[in-house]
C-alpha cells in the first residue's frame, strides 16, 4: 500500500489514539461545564442579556436608548454586546436554557483547546496540559453564560497573532483585524485588544534589527490604525468605544460590584497560590524576559489584582507572553508542529459523539437560573397588586426585565452611573435612611421587592404606609398602603 493510501486509510479510521491532547482537554472542559451547567446560569444579568437579544431579533434594530427602566427611560444607551446577546437569544429559542449553557460551554472549551494547542507548539504536551488546567482552575469563578465568555477564544487568537508577529520583528497580518471587529460586536472588552497592539508593538521593536526598526514602526502604526477602524466596525460606530469607556468611569462604584472588586487575599486561594508558585519558579529558574515582556507581565498582574474579573485574562495570556522565552531558555521541545491538527474524521466523530451526549444530557436534565435570581412567586404576588413603579433589589433587575416589568435598577451600571448607584446602595444598606425615604417619595414607588437580607427590608416592616404582603427565602415584597401619599 502506498504512503498516500495509508494516509487516506488513517483518515477514514477513527481511533481514540488519534485524538490529540489539546482536543482531549477541550472535550473534558466541555463535559465538565455541561455537567455543571446550572453554574453557568448563576448570574441575574443572563436574563436581560437574552431579553435584549430577543428585542433585537423582534425589531430588526439595535436599542439606542433605555427601554427597560423607569428611572433612565429614554436616555442614551449602547448595547455593546449586541451580537452576543443575539446569539444567546437564538440559542434560548432553540433549546430553552440548555441553549445558552451549551453555547457558553462550547466557547470556553474551544478556548482551552486552542490554549493547549498554542502551548504545545513550544513546550511538551504534559507541561501544556498542566498549565491549561491551572488556568482553568483560576478562571472557573467567572465562567457564566454572558457575552464575555464568547470572546475568550477570540482574545486568545488575537494575542497569539500579535505575539507571533512581534517575535518575528514584523507587523501582524491584516487578516487579524476581522477578529478584533468580531470582538467589538460581541463584548465591550475589545478595548483591551487595542492595548495589546501597543504592548506587542514595543516588543516587536525590541526584537527587530536596528536597521529595520523604522520600517517596523510604520507598519505597526498602520496596523494600529487598522485596529482602531476595526473597533468601529459595529452598528454603533465610534459609539462602541465611548460606551466601553463608560465602565471605567464608574469610580467608587467599581468597588461594590463583585467582578470589579480588587483581589482579596484575606483567605488563601488559587490565585494567591498561582502568584507564589510563579514567583518561586522565576527565582529558582532564573527566568529572563525582555523589558517589553516584563512590562506585559506586570500589566497583566496589575489588571488581575485590580479587578477579579481579569484573573482569567491573566491566566490565559501570561503563559502566552512568557512561552517563547521560557521554552528557549530551558530548551523545551514542542509537543507538536505549528500545523499539527486532528484528522477531519476524528473531529467529525468527536463532534457527533459530543452532540449525541449533549442531547442525551439535556433530555434528562433541566437547566434554569437559580431561584435567588428568579423570584417567580414574589413577582406573581407583585403583579397581583398592579404596581406602577417597583423599587427592586439589584439581583432582581434581570428577572423583572425578563417578566417585562420596568425596573428601578439592573446590571447595566454604565447606564445608571456612579452617582445614581451609590445613592441607591446607601439607601438599601440603610447607610442613609433619608436617601431611602427620598427615593420612595421622589420616584412615587408603590411596591418594593428586595432580598430578605437587604437592611431596607427591616425598615419598611416598621414604616407607616407600607405593608409586607409576601415573603419567602428569596424575596420580600412590600406594597404601599392604600391612601398613603
Amino acid at each position: 500500500m502506498s504512503i498516500e493510501a495509508e494516509a487516506i486509510q488513517r483518515e477514514k479510521t477513527f481511533s481514540l489514539a488519534d485524538v490529540p491532547a489539546w482536543l482531549w482537554l477541550g472535550i473534558g472542559v466541555y463535559a465538565l461545564l455541561l455537567i455543571r451547567g446550572a453554574a453557568l446560569l448563576n448570574d441575574s444579568d443572563t436574563y436581560w442579556q437574552i431579553a435584549v437579544g430577543q428585542w433585537i431579533l423582534d425589531h430588526q434594530a439595535l436599542p439606542r436608548v433605555d427601554i427597560y427602566s423607569f428611572t433612565k427611560a429614554g436616555e442614551p444607551w449602547t448595547s455593546s454586546s449586541w451580537l452576543a446577546q443575539v446569539l444567546y437569544a437564538v440559542s434560548y429559542n432553540l433549546a430553552g436554557w440548555t441553549g445558552p449553557v451549551v453555547l457558553a460551554a462550547s466557547s470556553i472549551a474551544a478556548t482551552f483547546a486552542l490554549f493547549t494547542h498554542i502551548l504545545g507548539r513550544r513546550i511538551p504536551a504534559g507541561y501544556a496540559v498542566a498549565v491549561a488546567i491551572a488556568a482553568l482552575v483560576l478562571s472557573m469563578g467567572h465562567f457564566l453564560a454572558r457575552p464575555h465568555v464568547l470572546v475568550l477564544p477570540i482574545m486568545l487568537a488575537w494575542a497569539y497573532g500579535l505575539m507571533s508577529a512581534s517575535e518575528r520583528g514584523e507587523a501582524p497580518s491584516p487578516w487579524l483585524l476581522p477578529l478584533l471587529a468580531l470582538w467589538a460586536n460581541l463584548h465591550g472588552g475589545f478595548v483591551f485588544g487595542l492595548v495589546l497592539v501597543g504592548a506587542f508593538a514595543l516588543d516587536a521593536l525590541w526584537n527587530a534589527e536596528h536597521a529595520r526598526r523604522r520600517s517596523v514602526t510604520l507598519r505597526w502604526a498602520a496596523f494600529g490604525v487598522g485596529a482602531l477602524v476595526a473597533c468601529c466596525a459595529t452598528p454603533y460606530g465610534w459609539g462602541s468605544i465611548l460606551a466601553a469607556r463608560k465602565i471605567l468611569d464608574l469610580g467608587e462604584l467599581l468597588h461594590l460590584i463583585y467582578e470589579w472588586m480588587p483581589a482579596d487575599f484575606s483567605k488563601f486561594g488559587a490565585f494567591e497560590m498561582a502568584i507564589l508558585v510563579l514567583i518561586a519558579g522565576a527565582l529558582s529558574g532564573g527566568v529572563k524576559l525582555t523589558p517589553p515582556r516584563i512590562a506585559l507581565v506586570l500589566g497583566l498582574l496589575h489588571m488581575a489584582l485590580s479587578h477579579v474579573r481579569n484573573v482569567e485574562i491573566f491566566a490565559l495570556l501570561l503563559p502566552i507572553v512568557v512561552l517563547a522565552p521560557v521554552a528557549s531558555q530551558f530548551a523545551l521541545r514542542p509537543a507538536w508542529s505549528a500545523r499539527a491538527g486532528a484528522p477531519m474524521s476524528v473531529v467529525a466523530a468527536v463532534i457527533a459523539l459530543l452532540g449525541g451526549w449533549t442531547w442525551l444530557l439535556a433530555a434528562n436534565t433541566t437547566f434554569a437560573p437559580p431561584q435567588n435570581h428568579s423570584p417567580a412567586a414574589a413577582v406573581d404576588a407583585l403583579m397581583a397588586h398592579h404596581p406602577k413603579r417597583v423599587l427592586n433589589d439589584l439581583p432582581f433587575g434581570g428577572y423583572l426585565i425578563w417578566r417585562q416589568i420596568p425596573v428601578f435598577i439592573d446590571g447595566r451600571a454604565e447606564l445608571y452611573g456612579e452617582a445614581f448607584e451609590m445613592a441607591y446602595y446607601r439607601a438599601m444598606q440603610l447607610k442613609d435612611v433619608n436617601e431611602l425615604l427620598n427615593i420612595l417619595k421622589t420616584w412615587q414607588i408603590d411596591a418594593v421587592l428586595l432580598t430578605p437580607f437587604t437592611p431596607a427590608v427591616s425598615l419598611l416592616d416598621h414604616t407607616a404606609g407600607w405593608r409586607r404582603v409576601y415573603a419567602d427565602g428569596n424575596a420580600v415584597l412590600h406594597v404601599r398602603t392604600a391612601g398613603t401619599p
